[in-house]
């Protein structure tokens, strides 16, 4: 064998080798991509940003020698975490809609609540007031209770993201828990009672019972609608039950056909106009009583929550 057939044989095993790695990697990081999706989506609160965030994490990946890395999954989670913390400094910097009208994306199953075992499954979602909260927090605050928080990353590898140190990292993070736990709803009733619940107040607007509207509304509810750039006339933020009701009795005027639906393990509602989803509603239920409505209006992240057209047949 010559030198030069035994250098193409070299080149064809290294070849292979990285090939295999490749593979490899590709294997492990579909395996976290579910865990990587949801770090995302709780640090931006957009389905679309999310999946730009864990596409990012891939590149930096494919492009990384991790042959040293002991924990692969902990490396990729902070990964994301210093792509989404970039993305939120982004934002904040070019944010022109009222953050107060902002809606997040919500995460959309067309589901059998009675099913106890997928609604359990959907109660670990976080909820939209949740999310409402954090978009209040600055990037690092934000990062370091999500991170931590909620997926039990280390202070010591958070302050490597945020370049603070591990004490000053603890204390973003506690911040961030005060303000969200003095700002974010009790856990609800369970999933049929949030429901019912959910139901009488559809009923009601639609009947035009302003007192049956009251009965299920807290006094100090709070209701938030996004309209997006192309519907910003619809966006607005609506503050105790009466005005609450009002706004519900003039929605019910356009009464269309709905689609009940989970977003984020609470109960919502979709409008469905000419076979399209023309916004969702989704309830914020605490002791029997609504405490917050989110209504997402924009019609380009009303096409990005993926309900099938036969989804939407199923309205009625």
């Amino acid at each position: 064998m010559t030198g030069r057939e035994r250098g193409d044989r070299r080149v064809d095993h290294e070849t292979q080798d990285q090939r295999l790695d490749k593979e490899f990697l590709a294997r492990r990081f579909d395996a976290d991509r579910g865990h990587l999706r949801a770090v995302a989506y709780r640090m931006l609160g957009s389905l679309s940003e999310a999946e730009d965030a864990v596409q990012e994490a891939w590149f930096k990946l494919s492009r990384s020698d991790v042959s040293g890395v002991e924990n692969l999954s902990g490396w990729l989670t902070t990964v994301v975490g210093r792509v989404c913390l970039d993305m939120l400094r982004s934002r904040s910097s070019r944010r022109e809609d009222p953050l107060e009208y902002y809606v997040p994306d919500p995460v959309v199953r067309v589901a059998d609540t009675t099913d106890p075992e997928h609604a359990a499954e959907l109660t670990e979602s976080v909820g939209l007031a949740l999310l409402v909260v954090l978009d209040t927090l600055g990037p690092a605050e934000r990062l370091a209770f999500v991170l931590h928080d909620m997926f039990a990353v280390s202070f010591d590898d958070i302050a490597k993201i945020v370049d603070r140190t591990p004490a000053a990292t603890r204390q973003l993070a506690s911040r961030a828990r005060r303000r969200v736990q003095d700002a974010t709803p009790a856990p609800g009733p369970d999933a049929r009672r949030q429901r019912e619940i959910a139901d009488a107040f559809l009923a009601a607007a639609n009947g035009g019972d302003f007192e049956g509207l009251l009965a299920v509304l807290d006094p100090d509810v709070v209701l938030r609608a996004d309209g997006g750039r192309t519907l910003a006339a619809v966006s607005k933020m609506v503050r105790g039950a009466e005005a609450v009701i009002a706004q519900a009795l003039t929605y019910a005027k356009f009464r269309t056909d709905t689609l009940r639906v989970v977003a984020n393990g609470q109960p919502a509602v979709v409008s469905v106009v000419k076979g399209r989803p023309g916004s969702i509603m989704t309830f914020t239920i605490v002791e029997d009583r609504i405490v917050e409505l989110h209504i997402l209006a924009d019609p380009e992240r009303m096409a990005t929550l993926g309900l099938t057209e036969e989804d939407l047949a199923r309205a009625e």
